[in-house]
């Protein structure tokens, strides 16, 4: 069995159905819970996969971990992946989904790290420079703090990274000396 393929089929036919119901977007809202809850909880899995804990506890917990509000699709989703016994694919079809609804809807993902916690008016102007960039993108922003990075800030857009951080110009430094020799 293949892991990114069984999940990316219960994925394209979760969103093609609710594209049609135009419930697309609160699925995928729902989506982003359950992959907050897998990585916030790492036992999470490991539940799923347990063969003595009953299907109907597992649904329970799969529920919940989209939120209160849930739309009937994910309702649905979550007991056709039970019924088909394909509960340990739920955070990779999560994620697919996620992905799936990001391409169709031109979203990219923003990952903000600086070295120290920044104010208001700082990450303002950081993700204005980044906007300015990614001009008829939607993006969607998560900001952290490293104190590794010893200053300034990295920024990575999908697939793409700025590094203004001091750590970076150091390294860049040692290569440099290197590259001498």
């Amino acid at each position: 069995m293949n892991d990114g393929l069984i999940p990316q089929r219960y994925a394209k036919a979760l969103y093609k159905f609710a594209l049609e119901n135009g419930k697309s977007e609160v699925v995928y809202d729902e989506m982003k819970n359950v992959i907050l809850s897998f990585e916030a909880n790492k036992e999470f899995s490991k539940v799923l996969a347990n063969p003595y804990v009953c299907k109907a506890d597992k649904e329970k917990l799969l529920l919940a971990a989209a939120g209160d509000r849930r739309e009937e699709a994910y309702d649905n989703f979550v007991k056709l992946i039970l019924e088909n016994k394909r509960e340990n694919f739920a955070y990779h079809s999560a994620l697919a989904y996620r992905k799936l609804y990001r391409q169709d809807n031109n979203i990219s993902q923003v990952e903000i790290i600086t070295a120290a916690k920044l104010g208001d008016d700082e990450m303002g102007k950081i993700r204005s420079l980044v906007q300015e960039s990614c001009k008829g993108k939607t993006l969607e922003f998560t900001y952290s703090v490293n104190p590794e990075i010893i200053g300034g800030f990295v920024v990575n857009v999908d697939s793409i990274r700025m590094d203004a951080s001091i750590s970076n110009e150091i390294e860049q430094l040692r290569l440099n000396l290197l590259s001498r020799n």
